[in-house]
């Protein structure tokens, strides 16, 4: 039965084309400290929440990393979004088909909350179609540690064996595999080799196709 399987999003790269947004928000930012970065230094962290999108970033050019350099990136980013921000085709039809089919969601992000909140307000996505939201904040260790999608299964009440993971980066779809959960990859953010050596189950091309894949296991 449906709803004896769950199906964890992402959601920067899979229900929304944020990462353009955060991108040239961290740029900005991050210039304001000294660092004067590029787009492809942030490659590596793509995934791993904004600690490490940022932090990452910032030591590499030697710059310690603070706090508040997070808080003026979004800052920045509340700033962009609502005249930036993209939803992807067929995201909203997705999400409400596998709820009408009885597939219990939960939305888990490296994200803030402060972060998810503005995205799904900007996409008109309807927080309670999920059944729980697990943001970055509310674990130790980010992507590629499974604790954020476990933390999200055990919420929704399934065991990892029984959770499907949507995701769009490298760090995501390890996160997914080292929980013991199957996952569909999203080649927004990376091309499906990539996805596909790191464990994805799945490959597809935008979220349109993620409803015929799940109702086909």
């Amino acid at each position: 039965m449906n709803e004896s399987i769950g199906v964890l999003f992402d959601m920067d790269g899979v229900l929304v084309d944020s990462e353009p947004v955060i991108l040239a928000a961290a740029i900005a930012g991050l210039k304001e400290y000294g660092v004067f970065a590029k787009p492809e230094d942030f490659v590596p962290f793509i995934g791993a929440g904004e600690d490490r999108f940022i932090g990452g970033v910032a030591e590499k050019y030697g710059v310690e990393y603070k706090l508040e350099m997070k808080k003026r990136v979004y800052e920045i980013y509340l700033d962009m979004v609502d005249s930036n921000l993209k939803v992807y085709d067929g995201t909203v039809e997705v999400l409400e088909k596998l709820k009408q089919a009885g597939y219990k969601l939960a939305l888990a992000s490296s994200a803030d909350r402060i972060k998810i909140d503005a995205n799904l307000r900007v996409a008109g996505i309807e927080k309670h179609i999920f059944t729980t939201i697990v943001s970055g904040e509310e674990v130790k260790e980010k992507k590629p540690s499974p604790e954020i999608y476990l933390k999200a299964a055990e919420r929704i009440g399934l065991p990892p064996e029984r959770c499907i993971v949507v995701e769009d980066a490298v760090n995501g779809i390890m996160s997914a595999r080292a929980a013991g959960m199957r996952s569909i990859g999203i080649t927004t953010s990376f091309d499906e080799e990539a996805l596909l050596n790191e464990g994805a189950d799945f490959v597809c091309d935008n979220i349109s196709q993620v409803y015929e894949i799940i109702s086909d296991l």
